[in-house]
């Protein structure tokens, strides 16, 4: 029995084993939209095709498989521009779909006629645009498979209308069970045991493809074994275990000046698991090209003049790492090595702790961080936008879960916090959310508080509030001595929220903050927390102890 394109793309998502569609509809996808009012996945309308891709793209990241996008022609399409490369640069499966004008119509100056999959296809793992009713099926087969497979990214289809409105014979295929990596060889293992036990200081620098539950699992029984110290990147957030957490020093990515990128310097041997150069290039932490660096991944290394890994233990990551973990019969940290990761864990330790200053009406950041860390318990999610805050956040806020604490990394997307937060609090329904913006940021995707409100999601959004684009500001001082184009107009982000049907809070003390968070936590639904920043500590964020550049 033959049934419209329409249904086929919907009876796909459903095969596909699909939870969530996210998107706004248009005449050239219409016809989907409607299916999905009677079948398939639940359909989440959001107020910008941007945020839908982000929360598509935070659907991938928490769960593994692709989330789903869908949206219309011309400028819904190109609106899904930025959260599909931010996706594809940041490893996170996604599905984007989107309509298109009608195929005779392909070759004319149209309304919303655009080459769809050209715009995509430097962007994505696959673009391709859907000419025959009878591959619709396939087609998303294939790239729901490509998005999910190493490096995990995003896929494109583009589908004409009258390819959505045709009647289909083909029946919706079923997805296949994904190929499996084998471990590396036994040999490459062996080597790897052997040079772990005769260096003096080897580190594991753990990144965005260890931070799945299975690779996350089986560095903690190798750090638990050996305790061998610990280096995470920003996406590497969580891995190391609050009772591992003493292996544990600190996290890589903007600057050049933390513990870890002493730690790395120091090190004979590192050992880098999951680890993508966009998170933090090797030109950062190896620019002395120095370094040597043996890879455990899922892909082969990019190289470059400052990642020549020595050897590549190419395979399936945990396995690869359970079989090394049982090749090191022995391992014992020299006392001298010892000694400096006692006196580097002190000076992680330290940094954290926040000054002491006058009460002005603004909040510091590690007064923030400090007060957060303190009603964040192990299950929450935080969503963490770009800005200075990115920078405070993940140097100083410790999360023990992978993929709990969110940045974006590899794009540095401004807007995306709310968004992923969405999210989460639909794959994470049982938890309480938070969302971390500047102002700035969150902006970029406010508008989206009422698709949160609609659906009566646990989110605490906090924004700190300094009515400017302060990473950028700081950067811009450091450089020029001024800053340039930073500043904006003041905003009322608690009669905002409140517009939106959330409750609206402010927070001008660390006492204050205390106390609309333990409010936020009784309350159902979003609630948004503003909090007057201080930022005069930023520069210290780009101040050396080894060389750097900016961002």
């Amino acid at each position: 029995m033959s049934k419209k394109g329409s249904e086929i793309i919907v009876d796909s998502l459903i095969n596909h084993h699909v939870p969530y569609v996210f998107g706004i509809p248009g005449a050239k996808i219409d016809g989907v939209f409607d299916t999905l009012e009677d079948k398939g996945p639940q359909l989440i309308v959001t107020r910008h095709e941007q945020n839908a891709a982000f929360m598509a793209q935070a659907i991938g990241r928490l769960t593994g498989e692709p989330g789903v996008v869908i949206a219309t022609s011309g400028p819904g399409a190109s609106n899904l521009a930025t959260g599909l490369v931010t996706a594809t640069a940041e490893g996170d499966p996604v599905l984007a779909i989107t309509g298109q004008v009608k195929r005779s119509d392909l070759l004319k100056l149209t309304h919303q006629s655009m080459d769809n999959a050209a715009l995509f296809n430097p962007i994505t793992k696959y673009s391709a645009e859907i000419q025959d009713p009878e591959n619709i099926s396939e087609s998303i087969a294939n790239a729901y498979r490509m998005a999910k497979t190493a490096k995990h990214g995003a896929s494109f289809i583009s589908i004409p209308q009258d390819v959505t409105d045709s009647l289909v014979q083909s029946e919706a295929i079923k997805p296949l069970t994904a190929p499996k990596l084998g471990s590396a060889s036994k040999e490459t293992i062996l080597n790897l045991a052997q040079r772990i036990q005769e260096a003096q200081l080897p580190t594991l620098l753990v990144g965005m493809r260890a931070s799945s539950e299975k690779e996350t699992q089986a560095i903690r029984r190798l750090v638990k074994k050996t305790g061998l110290p610990v280096v995470e990147t920003f996406q590497g957030a969580g891995i190391i275990s609050r009772e591992l957490e003493e292996h544990f020093f600190g996290r890589v990515g903007l600057f050049r000046n933390q513990p870890g990128d002493m730690l790395l310097k120091r090190s004979d041997l590192v050992i880098a698991i999951g680890y993508d150069p966009i998170e933090y290039e090797a030109r950062n932490w190896n620019a002395e090209k120095d370094a040597r660096v043996i890879v455990v991944d899922e892909v082969p290394a990019e190289i470059d003049q400052f990642l020549q890994p020595e050897e590549e233990l190419i395979g399936n990551i945990a396995s690869t790492l359970d079989l090394l973990t049982e090749a090191i019969t022995e391992y014992d940290i020299s006392a001298d090595a010892r000694d400096y990761l006692t006196t580097l864990q002190k000076t992680l330790n330290q940094r954290d702790v926040a000054p002491q200053r006058e009460n002005d009406g603004r909040v510091h950041p590690l007064e923030v961080i400090n007060t957060l860390q303190e009603k964040v318990t192990d299950e929450m999610t935080v969503a963490v936008d770009v800005g200075s805050l990115y920078i405070w956040m993940a140097r100083h806020f410790r999360s023990y879960e992978p993929r709990h604490l969110l940045f974006s990394n590899g794009m540095q997307t401004l807007g995306v916090a709310l968004p992923w937060a969405i999210s989460a609090a639909l794959v994470r329904p049982d938890t309480q959310i938070f969302s971390i913006s500047g102002d700035g940021g969150f902006l970029f995707s406010g508008q989206d508080l009422e698709t949160a409100v609609r659906l009566k999601l646990n989110i605490i959004q906090l924004i700190w509030n300094d009515g400017a684009y302060n990473m950028v500001e700081f950067q811009e001082e450091m450089k020029y001595g001024r800053a340039a184009a930073v500043h904006f107009g003041p905003v009322d982000f608690v009669q905002y929220a409140e517009s939106f049907g959330a409750k609206g809070l402010r927070a001008t003390s660390q006492a204050e903050l205390d106390q609309a968070l333990e409010e936020a936590l009784k309350t159902d639904g979003p609630v948004v927390i503003d909090i007057p920043i201080d930022y005069s500590d930023n520069q210290k964020l780009g101040e050396t102890i080894l060389p750097d550049q900016f961002y």
